[in-house]
């Protein structure tokens, strides 16, 4: 049965076809090998997404275009311009500190890639910097929104691994600040050396003005974040709270949302959420079916019998992870690899919390490689060009992230010191 899934899945993804359908099929295909009933299928498939954390997910979705939609993200955008943009090369950094403050209430990559992506890759490409470099530093920055809390795939690991998603977002926003800094740092470096970005500082706000335009915006993520650590609401319930608090910003005080433009707001939202909640479903039914096989056990034993220190099993597991992410979405590698590996993590002394972070934080460099990187192909949208003009100044990005995967990975305290000052 499990030959059969396996090899009907890595067919399907040979053929193109959708990873959500590809997972779905080859679950189904192993239903039908192992002679048990296809109602089944309905009943996993339902009990995959009938988890009361998964709420959130949609909720954040349409937070974040409302955010786009009601002059949020902008502000965001003008607010960051006046710390960073006066150096040189302080349009770039102001593209990463965006998507950073962005990513504290949309929790998706994808959304940030848009909604800062289609203000900021047009500015940059004004400003004379290469239009593939503008959108593989969009793409790169908006991985952002999957590692700094509240965070779509932390909520995924924390549902499927049983671990908390208050720790989770804890122990999220150390690496996410150094990620910020390090792409900050790097993005400088490169436009000293390259020349770009002399007249960046051109049309700014004055950080006073910007922050008094952006105050509404800025208080988004503070109320959010502020009040799931305050233990004022869970993360399930802060999402809804980014709603109505996004709405309430965009419609009445702003007044950049109209009751003619709800529509099509909640039209966008409804068709990403149920892209995610379709992948989801299928990952679950494909995970029951693995289970049952006794795949996820068989993996354990051969992760503890051949990588007998936490050292290479976490190397290990970074470097299967990076193929991994390349052709798998984020969401479903997680659903479908924390159960198996989480249970290995713990073996070796590795604190979950941890190691959920070392995972999202991997599979989010599968959002900027190809072949099937959303972010990419997000970025490329918006600046009108083709995937592979972008590859020569995307490696780069690539190199930096993995250098801060590593200080992710083998230096805990990064994750879990800000986690065990406020929870033990």
């Amino acid at each position: 049965m499990s030959a059969a899934m396996l090899t009907s899945m890595i067919l399907c993804f040979a053929l193109t076809v959708p990873v959500a359908v590809s997972i779905g099929l080859s679950a189904i295909l192993g239903i039908h090998v192992a002679g048990a009933n296809m109602l089944l299928s309905v009943k996993e498939i339902f009990g995959a997404i009938n988890k009361f954390p998964l709420a959130a997910i949609p909720f954040f979705i349409l937070a974040g275009n409302l955010m786009e939609a009601g002059g949020i993200s902008r502000r965001l955008v003008e607010f960051a311009k006046s710390i960073v943009g006066g150096v040189q090369g302080g349009l770039p950094m102001s593209c990463v500190l965006t998507c950073m403050i962005f990513a504290a209430v949309s929790g998706s990559s994808v959304a940030t890639t848009f909604a800062v992506g289609a203000i900021l890759i047009p500015a940059l490409i004004r400003h004379g910097y290469p239009t593939p470099y503008a959108a593989s530093l969009q793409a790169t920055s908006a991985e952002l929104g999957v590692i700094m809390p509240p965070s779509i795939p932390m909520i995924l690991y924390g549902v499927s691994a049983e671990v908390s998603i208050g720790e989770l977002f804890i122990a999220g926003i150390g690496p996410a600040v150094f990620v910020c800094l390090v792409l900050m740092l790097f993005v400088w470096i490169t436009c000293k050396i390259k020349g770009w970005g002399r007249q960046d500082g051109e049309g700014r706000m004055s950080l006073l003005r910007s922050g008094r335009s952006a105050f509404w915006a800025l208080m988004m993520p503070v109320i959010i974040l502020g009040g799931i650590y305050g233990g004022v609401f869970t993360p399930t319930e802060a999402s809804a709270v980014a709603v109505v608090y996004a709405l309430v910003v965009g419609m009445l005080i702003y007044r950049e949302i109209g009751l003619k433009d709800l529509l099509p707001v909640l039209q966008k939202s409804v068709v990403s959420s149920a892209v995610i909640m379709f992948v989801i479903a299928n990952a679950g039914l494909f995970a029951f079916m693995i289970t049952r096989a006794g795949i996820p056990a068989e993996i354990g034993n051969f992760l503890k019998d051949t990588l007998t220190s936490p050292l290479w099993f976490l190397l290990g597991v970074n470097a299967a992870l990076f193929v991994i992410g390349m052709f798998i979405e984020t969401s479903a590698a997680i659903i479908v690899l924390a159960p198996i590996l989480a249970p290995v993590a713990a073996y070796f002394g590795i604190d979950p919390v941890h190691f959920g972070i070392i995972m999202v934080v991997n599979l989010a460099l599968g959002m900027i490689t190809p072949p099937f990187g959303v972010n990419l192909f997000a970025a490329c949208a918006v600046a009108r060009i083709s995937l592979d003009r972008i590859i020569g100044h995307l490696l780069p990005f690539v190199a930096v992230i993995l250098l801060c995967l590593a200080a992710v990975t083998w230096f805990a305290p990064l994750s879990l010191g800000l986690r065990d000052l406020l929870y033990r």
